[in-house]
Formats: C-alpha cells, sequence, structure tokens
C-alpha cells in the first residue's frame, strides 16, 4: 500500500514538473514579443539566461518518466500519461528555444526602426499563447474540449504569417535598405508561426492521452 502511495505521489509530481516547464516556456514565448514591442534588451537577455532553466528541467522530467516506466510498470492511463509527459517536453523545449532566438533578434534590432508598424505579429503571439494556456489547462484537467478547435486556430497563425510574409517581401524589394529589419521580422513571425505547431503537436498528445485516441492537429 505504501508503495502505491508513493507511485501516485510521483505521478504527481512529475505531472506538476511538466506544468511547470510549460508555464516557463509560455513566459519566456511572452516575454520575447514584449521585449520586441519595448525595445527591451534587458528582458531579451533575462530570456536566454533563463532558458537553461528549462532545459534543466526537460532533463529531469525524462528521468522521472524513465524511473517510473522502469519501476513502476505502469498500464493504461498511466502509461499514457508518462509517456505524453515525455513527448510534450519537447515540444516545450522547442518553443523556448524559439522564444530565445526572438530574444536574439531583439538583442540585433532593438535600436532600429521597424519597417512597419508590429500589428500581426502581436497578433500571432497572443493566439499562440491562448494555445499554449489551453494546453497547460488540459493537461492539467484532463479536459480535452477547449484544445479539439487548435487546426482552427492553427490556420488563423498560418494565414497571419502568410500575410506578414508578403507585407515583408514588398518591402524588400521596394526599399533595398529596410532587408535587414524586415528579414529579422521575417524570422520572429516565421517562430511565431512554429511555436503555434508546437502547441497543436501538444494538443494531439493530450487528447492521446485523455481518450487513448490518436489525432493529428494542424
Amino acid at each position: 500500500m505504501a508503495v502505491r502511495k508513493e507511485y501516485i505521489e510521483d505521478l504527481e509530481e512529475l505531472k506538476e514538473k511538466v506544468l511547470r516547464m510549460g508555464e516557463l516556456a509560455k513566459v519566456a514565448a511572452d516575454n520575447a514579443i514584449k521585449a520586441l514591442l519595448q525595445r527591451d534588451m534587458e528582458l531579451a537577455s533575462k530570456i536566454l539566461k533563463e532558458n537553461s532553466v528549462i532545459d534543466d528541467l526537460e532533463f529531469e522530467i525524462e528521468n522521472r518518466c524513465t524511473r517510473l516506466i522502469a519501476l513502476q510498470q505502469p498500464m493504461a492511463v498511466d502509461l499514457r500519461t508518462i509517456g505524453t509527459c515525455m513527448k510534450i517536453i519537447t515540444d516545450l523545449d522547442r518553443i523556448s528555444d524559439l522564444a530565445g532566438d526572438i530574444a536574439e533578434i531583439v538583442l540585433q534590432i532593438a535600436d532600429e526602426p521597424h519597417v512597419k508598424p508590429l500589428i500581426d505579429i502581436p497578433r500571432m503571439s497572443e493566439l499562440s499563447q491562448g494555445m499554449i494556456s489551453d494546453c497547460l489547462n488540459a493537461f492539467s484537467e484532463r479536459e480535452i474540449r477547449m484544445i479539439e478547435d487548435f487546426s482552427e486556430r492553427d490556420n488563423v497563425i498560418d494565414a497571419l504569417f502568410d500575410q506578414v510574409r508578403r507585407e515583408l517581401m514588398t518591402i524588400m524589394i521596394e526599399n533595398p535598405r529596410g532587408i535587414r529589419n524586415a528579414s529579422h521580422l521575417l524570422f520572429v513571425a516565421l517562430h511565431l508561426e512554429r511555436i503555434g505547431d508546437h502547441a497543436c503537436n501538444i494538443a494531439s498528445r493530450i487528447i492521446y492521452m485523455v481518450t487513448g485516441e490518436k489525432r493529428k492537429l494542424e
């Protein structure tokens, strides 16, 4: 009985670690766009410094998952939960890496005037942030209703990215002196589009965790 109690506690602690990693990744992605909008080089530097905390959490979670599988031989829902944890932390790590990539861009262009008003990029960030939040809530509550529309939301992000790309390409053609800034902003938009894709990957894994159904959201 004591062994079972310890196992349940370990499983709950594992889920808490994943949620902690998810929250850190979400904050990093949110702060990266704040740093861009506010030209905040200090905040951008902070994002890069704190990436190591997320990397350490990923390694710790992997070890916890491996140990639980090896020692407890979980089955059914518990096995799907542990497997989901192992999968989604890869996407969470990529989200934090993409946030770091945006922070690097901020450090390079913070003192430059932007070639266009930043309207669609913040909208892409807002949508992707909402998706990450819903993923974390769905994982915590084992409730998939809030993530079942991710394909539609991701389509909106993709459409915004296409619009930003077209506008920036036009600017680069018409104003060669704006190529450097425009190309950096294009990469920011691309990174946000990829964050949306990673949120869809996480949502697909959570649906499998809860229902046992493999459903690709993209």
